[in-house]
């Protein structure tokens, strides 16, 4: 796959832009618990949920998220309807996902993207307040 075919993978949900809060590891050494936020990336555009500066993120976010294919197994984090990760399990892409609709926005007209939930982390405060349990993360 080339990294244009790799690239074109992305739905535009904007889930992999929010912040994430990872207990302490188990005394077992095994890592601790992930907990969504509904805090998103200062890059995040709120109407696309598509990130603003793309290009030059890692100037401005250092520890931005960048997925390869041969380390996607490593991302359980990945929502469970992320083409990513359904790719690496063999699956099939959702209806409202742009390459199989051909409408990039799909993803919002199903309410699969993040669009009208989320707010900036410049604006948030402490994220252990924005905990969400939403089903689709």
């Amino acid at each position: 796959m080339t990294r244009e075919e790799w690239e074109s993978l992305c739905d535009g949900c904007g889930k992999c832009c929010l912040h994430k809060l990872q207990d302490e590891d188990e005394a077992d050494g095994m890592p601790g618990a992930i907990h969504n936020t509904n805090v998103a990336c200062h890059l995040l555009d709120p109407g696309s949920c598509r990130c603003s500066n793309y290009e030059r993120r890692f100037d401005f976010v250092p520890d931005c998220v960048q997925l390869f294919p041969q380390f996607i197994s490593r991302h359980t984090w990945l929502p469970r309807s992320c083409a990513y990760r359904l790719i690496h399990e063999g699956k099939d892409l959702p209806w409202w996902h742009p390459l199989v609709s051909g409408d990039p926005n799909s993803v919002h007209e199903a309410g699969v993207s993040v669009r009208g939930r989320v707010v900036s982390e410049r604006r948030a405060g402490p994220l252990e307040h924005h905990i969400v349990d939403w089903p689709d993360l």
